[in-house]
């Protein structure tokens, strides 16, 4: 035995080899699974195209802090405003790699700006649907010392033309750019607009009447009404809100059907895996469950989209028509 030893350890160290080689070739193998059960590994950051303060900050950061508690990991809000939030879908939309660790909280300009500006990419094709939010009304709010103590008023002093009617907005192709455009459609009126870098920033020229109106988000415009800093004249929702039962909607005050929301809602960059999307997904549906973010819901008159990705992304592609329609029809002109 001792002479054949020798021998055999050719055959020994063959094995050897073979075995550690066939183990590598199983943790490759295993490896990407390994690492789609492990996402996610790291922090995740949640990109809010909109400045700080406004209804999209305020509302991301609350779902954002629930988002971490089923996901394990932080969730990092990362202001990037700019170009009526297009800015921000764009660093979104051309990221790398597309590993589930950037996504985007949008809301309405990412609808509006298909048909209204020209986009250095395309939303449709270039991010996914991660997860449907919610849709929440807007107030039509001016100054406490205005003149205007309804939408009719407004609407009569633009007719007049003997004074300039003006409004502000967080941005080209924001919601509230295009809820004060179908003001203007609906009332056939001229009313100059003054777009600036998000909706606090218009408060201050609002409440000193340099600008006479501001149709601004609910989530952050009800806040300055209840703190005596302006007043409300109308909700753009079909029916009054609780939180503010006195405040007639714009049907009410001579446009029947009239009714406006601006939408929040998930995306990712297209190519992120389906395994990191649908963590991201049900991260965010379970968030929206939470007593912390219904009861701001509740504050703001929230009403739900569909949560689902694939059901979200059917009403987005509904909404980008719905809006490329009143381009063509004439009824909103596209941004220059």
């Amino acid at each position: 035995m001792n002479r054949a030893a020798p021998a055999l350890r050719p055959y020994a160290f063959a094995l050897t080899v073979l075995v550690s080689t066939l183990g590598a070739l199983a943790a490759l193998a295993a490896g990407p699974a390994a690492a789609a059960e492990e996402y996610p590994a790291r922090p995740v950051t949640m990109i809010v195209p909109y400045a700080a303060g406004g209804s999209a900050d305020v509302l991301g950061r609350v779902i954002a802090q629930e988002m971490a508690k089923p996901l394990g990991q932080n969730v990092v809000v990362d202001l990037r405003p700019g170009a009526g939030g297009n800015l921000g879908a764009e660093i979104v939309a051309k990221s790398s790699p597309h590993d589930g660790y950037t996504f985007l909280f949008a809301s309405v300009s990412l609808s509006t700006s298909v048909s209204l500006m020209k986009l250095n990419f395309d939303p449709r094709r270039d991010l996914v649907p991660v997860a449907g939010i919610a849709t929440i009304p807007s107030l039509l709010v001016v100054s406490n010392d205005s003149p205007y103590k309804t939408l009719a008023d407004l609407v009569k002093a633009a007719k007049d033309k003997k004074t300039t009617i003006s409004f502000g907005s967080s941005g080209l192709a924001t919601g509230s750019h295009l809820a004060g455009e179908l003001i203007k459609a609906e009332s056939g009126t001229d009313m100059l607009h003054v777009p600036y870098k998000g909706s606090g920033a218009v408060y201050p020229d609002l409440i000193a009447q340099r600008i006479s109106f501001l149709i601004d988000v609910m989530g952050s415009s009800i806040g300055q009404v209840q703190g005596g800093k302006v007043r409300a004249l109308a909700i753009t929702s079909a029916a009054r809100s609780k939180s503010l039962p006195n405040v007639p909607t714009v049907a009410e005050q001579g446009f029947p059907g009239f009714e406006f929301g601006t939408w929040f809602g998930f995306f990712a960059p297209a190519g992120t895996p389906p395994e990191a999307v649908r963590k991201l997904e049900q991260a965010a549906l379970k968030a929206i469950t939470t007593e912390a973010v219904k009861e701001r819901f509740d504050a703001v008159g929230a009403q739900p989209l569909p949560g689902p990705g694939p059901a979200f992304g059917k009403w987005y592609a509904q909404d980008v028509e719905r809006w490329a329609k009143l381009v063509r029809d004439g009824r909103v002109q596209p941004v220059q």
